[in-house]
């Protein structure tokens, strides 16, 4: 029986590159890889020797007969991902052959140059794949910085505490940390402990994996009320991210809206709604967990400003939350063109076909003590609406404004990222302006990650983004561009020392 990739797929490719028969799609080499929402398996190709699973650093993969409960889908959705795909040239029987990667040794400095010390500024996923692939194919000494005291980035701090098999791929990375030719600097922030130039001045390179750490705006008036908060504050929150204090997070009111319909929208409405015993032995915040089980919220709202076939949300996770025992998931069908893409079953619409549907009046409280989660299409907010406090939000509707009424409005349009203090900065983009991961007019420096790109794409994305900045510095460094100055270790320092006396 062939194996199946499951929702938790963070698409880092490792099962690709230990599948002896080449049956795991998208590969890092294919075109659509990095724009589909997971990998799948082709179950006519798979030879179930479980080496995907072992592999996968989220726990994904299963066999597809011993699927179980919301996971059984994930057969089927591996199967139809080849039903109109054309077939994949068959591989030579020589074990772990790969058509879709052939032999490279790009990834390497030619052993008469000196090793490189380069530093990498950022625990996350972008940060720990750049310093995977510099440990593993070069001889760079690397140091690790993070103005944290914990190491984890993304990971530890923006990963829902109800996704453990996610959060999993931070044991992966910690690995790494007791590398002999790693050091690590915790708690340092750049700007404040150390300025850009002197990192520039004690290393050959630096890497900066910052990512995104602010929220974007909607610029509506009533944006900065009490009441109205962004999602990035509410994962912190719930998260334990020592930047949050424990009370940021009002959940006295019984209605709250989050605007936007990403997975960090589908987190929080998750977290918002879930009963807290579910969430005790997960590594939710203990102050999180202890306000949850004193919550007035009875309704979260989800407010899309498309239809349901171009919601922004992967379908794994919104099968998860349909999924989910306790917490019904409705659709508010009083926007006709809502009811008539579920019913042709158009896009990601046809995930919402069995969910129940209903036309809420937004005039009145939740009606009653069970919590739910509500998705509205086709409702661009326009207005944040209160004097003191947020006391509701103003959405497009079909037949003209809508007035949700609410305690909280919760921010979920995306992150964004910030200056580095020393680096350019396109403000626009949110980003720091480069060229295949160096940084525009600044030697020696170089990005990955959110900071590189925009905050799109999952963990796994990372991986194929890191491997174009350490290709590009690499290249750097054996052109000559960028000079590796030689510096003596510190046993050869100290052997010099007694060799002085």
């Amino acid at each position: 029986m062939a194996f199946a990739i499951t929702q938790t797929c963070c698409n880092d490719a490792t099962c690709v590159s230990v599948c002896p028969v080449n049956c795991i799609h998208p590969t890092p080499d294919e075109p659509d890889f990095g724009t589909t929402e997971m990998l799948y398996v082709d179950p006519d190709t798979c030879i179930d020797c479980g080496a995907c699973a072992d592999a996968c650093p989220v726990d994904a993969i299963f066999p597809a007969d011993l699927l179980t409960g919301p996971l059984q889908v994930y057969a089927g959705i591996n199967a139809a991902f080849y039903a109109d795909r054309e077939p994949v040239a068959s591989v030579d029987p020589a074990p772990n052959f790969h058509r879709w990667s052939p032999p490279t040794f790009d990834r390497a400095i030619p052993s008469d140059f000196a090793p490189p010390d380069i530093a990498v500024v950022g625990t996350g996923p972008a940060g720990m794949y750049a310093v995977e692939d510099l440990l593993l194919h070069t001889n760079a000494r690397v140091t690790l910085i993070d103005r944290l005291p914990v190491a984890g980035g993304l990971v530890r701090y923006g990963v829902a505490p109800d996704h453990p098999a996610t959060k999993r791929i931070g044991e992966t990375f910690s690995r790494l940390h007791e590398h002999p030719r790693l050091k690590m600097r915790l708690g340092t922030e750049i700007g404040r402990d150390v300025s850009v130039d002197e990192l520039a001045e004690r290393h050959d390179a630096v890497v900066y994996a910052v990512g995104a750490s602010s929220a974007r705006r909607l610029g509506l008036d009533g944006e900065d009320l009490p009441g109205s908060i962004a999602a990035t504050t509410v994962v912190a929150w719930y998260n334990g991210h020592p930047d949050v204090p424990a009370n940021a997070v009002d959940l006295s009111a019984e209605r709250v809206v989050l605007v936007g319909t990403g997975n960090v929208a589908l987190d929080v409405a998750r977290i918002l709604t879930a009963d807290p015993d579910d969430l005790a032995g997960t590594t939710i915040a203990t102050h999180a967990l202890e306000r949850l089980r004193t919550s007035k919220i009875r309704e979260v709202v989800l407010l899309a400003r498309r239809g349901p076939e171009d919601a922004a949300y992967t379908s794994p996770e919104l099968l998860a939350l349909a999924g989910r025992a306790g917490v019904p998931l409705v659709v508010d069908d009083a926007d006709p063109r809502t009811t008539a893409a579920i019913e042709a079953g158009t896009g990601k619409a046809a995930l919402l076909r069995d969910l129940g549907r209903e036309t809420v009046d937004w005039t009145v409280p939740p009606g009653s003590d069970a919590r739910r989660i509500v998705l509205r299409f086709h409702s661009a907010p326009t207005e944040i609406v209160g004097d003191t406090q947020v006391r509701g939000v103003r959405v497009t509707g079909q037949e003209g404004p809508v007035e949700i009424a609410a305690g909280q409005v919760v921010r979920a349009v995306g992150y964004r990222g910030v200056p580095v203090p020393g680096l350019p900065f396109d403000d626009d983009r949110g980003t720091i302006p480069n060229t295949a991961g160096r940084v525009d007019g600044r030697s020696g420096a170089y990005v990955v990650g959110w900071i590189k790109r925009g905050p799109s794409g999952g963990i796994g994305a990372n991986r194929t983004c890191a491997r174009e900045t350490v290709a590009t510095l690499l290249e750097d460094i054996t052109s000559g561009a960028l000079p590796v100055r030689a510096r003596r270790s510190p046993v050869a320092a100290l052997a010099a020392r007694f060799r002085g006396r």
